[in-house]
C-alpha cells in the first residue's frame, strides 16, 4: 500500500499536527558495515552546499535513551524484547524531540536507519514482526527510504578492512547465531538483509547496489535524492533556490 509521506504508519504521535512539517525526512537503511555513517556524512556536505538546512540522526543517540543503550551494551546484558522495546523508546524521543523540530523548520533531515532496522533485527531474533510494526507505528512515513543492499561476502570484507574485528552485537552474539563471532555475523547479517528485503515492497524502499566502491554508492543516492529537492536554476551568474 503507498503512503504518502509525513502520514503516520498508525497511531499518530500526539500533539504532532503534520500539516505544519516543512522539510524532507530521508532514510538511509541497510545492514551493519553497509556503509550508512559514511553515505550520510557525504550526503550532509553536498545537501548543504546546496543551500540546504541539515540535521543528520540515527539510532541510540537520544538524550532520553541514547547513553543507557550504550551501557547496556557494554555489558551485553539485552534481552531480545528488551533490546527492541530500548530501540524504540529511543527512537520516539528523537522523532519527537529532534526529527519532527527539524522538519517543521524546513530541514532536510538524514537518519542513519529508521523503524525498519529496530523491526528486521527483532525478526531476525525470532520475534513477532506483526507487534514490532504496532509498537512503532507512530513513526512518519519518510519521503525516501534508501536500502543499501550488499551481499555478506561484503559486508565481512568491509569489517576485516575497515576495523579488523567483529562487533559483538553485530555479530548477533547475544544469541550465538554461530560458534565464533564471525559465523555468528555470516548468520545473523544473512536473516537481517532477509528481513529488510522483504519490507522493500510493502514500504517502498528503493534499492541501492552497495557492493560497489564508495563513489559510486553516492552517485547512485544523489541521483535518487535530488529528485526530492529544490531545483536551483541560474540567474543572471548568480544560483538561487527555487521555491
Amino acid at each position: 500500500m503507498t503512503r504518502e509521506p509525513f502520514q503516520f504508519y498508525s497511531e499518530p504521535l500526539p500533539g504532532v499536527d503534520t500539516s505544519e512539517l516543512n522539510g524532507k525526512l530521508i532514510v538511509i537503511e541497510g545492514p551493519d558495515a553497509v556503509g550508512r555513517s559514511t553515505q550520510i556524512t557525504l550526503l550532509r556536505q553536498w545537501l548543504e552546499q546546496e543551500g540546504h538546512a541539515v540535521l543528520d540522526t540515527g539510532m541510540a543517540r537520544s538524550a532520553l535513551a541514547g547513553k543507557g543503550i550504550k551501557m547496556a551494551k557494554q555489558g551485553n546484558t539485552l534481552g531480545p524484547i528488551t533490546m527492541t522495546l530500548f530501540y524504540t523508546t529511543d527512537f520516539a524521543d528523537r522523532l519527537e524531540n529532534e526529527i519532527v523540530p527539524a522538519l517543521r523548520a524546513g530541514f532536510m533531515v538524514l537518519t542513519d536507519r529508521y523503524i525498519f532496522s529496530i523491526m528486521a533485527r527483532a525478526a531476525a531474533r525470532g520475534e513477532d514482526r506483526r507487534w514490532i510494526e504496532q509498537v512503532a507505528g507512530f513513526a512518519l512515513v519518510p519521503h525516501g527510504v534508501y536500502y543499501l543492499r550488499a551481499e555478506v561476502e561484503t559486508l565481512v570484507s568491509r569489517v576485516v578492512l575497515g576495523r579488523g574485528a567483529f562487533d559483538y552485537w553485530e555479530s548477533g552474539m547475544d544469541l550465538r547465531f554461530g560458534p565464533d563471532k564471525y559465523e555468528s555475523f555470516v548468520r545473523y547479517q544473512t536473516r537481517l538483509i532477509k528481513a529488510l528485503d522483504s519490507m522493500v515492497e510493502p514500504y517502498g524502499f528503493t534499492v541501492i547496489d552497495a557492493n560497489q566502491p564508495v563513489p559510486k554508492i553516492f552517485q547512485g543516492l544523489q541521483k535518487e535524492i535530488g529528485r526530492l529537492t529544490p531545483r536551483r536554476p541560474k540567474v543572471r551568474g548568480r544560483t538561487v533556490i527555487s521555491p
